[in-house]
Formats: structure tokens, sequence, C-alpha cells
């Protein structure tokens, strides 16, 4: 399942506020023991575990968009689906706002 998340930033900002939502991301939800690993510049493996499972994907920075790829979810988790992408996505428009205002630490 793939969820592309607007931006009308620069690459290179886009790039960071990304990076601000996956790590507050990580402070805010310590519970779902998320995580990731950056493969690329543009790229990164997340994961974070479910009551029912640990749900992987991928997060993409694109020059329009923030492109959400979820790349194992089990079937048990899939209810958790909806509301998984609407968490990100919360988080990463914060962060693009945020990176609009100039209040991304550098």
């Amino acid at each position: 399942m793939k969820h592309l998340i607007p931006h009308d930033l620069d690459r290179p900002l886009a790039r960071r506020a990304t990076r601000a939502a996956l790590k507050g991301y990580r402070e805010q939800f310590p519970q779902f023991s998320p995580g990731g690993d950056w493969r690329d510049d543009d790229t990164a493996s997340v994961w974070f575990v479910t009551p029912v499972g640990r749900i992987e994907g991928t997060v993409t920075v694109k020059d329009r968009g923030i492109q959400l790829h979820l790349t194992n979810l089990p079937f048990a988790a899939r209810v958790f689906r909806r509301q998984a992408v609407r968490i990100v996505e919360t988080e990463v428009k914060a962060w693009i706002e945020k990176a609009k205002q100039g209040l991304l630490e550098e």
C-alpha cells in the first residue's frame, strides 16, 4: 500500500522535515517501538510494532511529496492500516509546516 503526503518544499528541506518527523514519531510513540534506517538521502526503511505484529515499510522523499509504502503488514494488523497512515501523515505534515516557518534545527 502506497500513500503520498504532498509538500511544496525543495527536496533538501523536505528531507530535513522528513527526518525530523521520523525522529519525532520515535519520541512521541515509544510504545510502538518505532525504528528506521536511512538507505540513502531520500529513502528510509521504517517499522513499528502493534499488538498484532510488526508493520514495516519505506518512506521516500520525492520532489512534490513524501511517499509512505507499507511493505509488510500482518493480516491481523490490516485493520490498523488507515490509523497508522493517518498518524504518520499527521506527523509529517506538522514537520512540513515547521520547515515552511523556518523552525527546523540545523
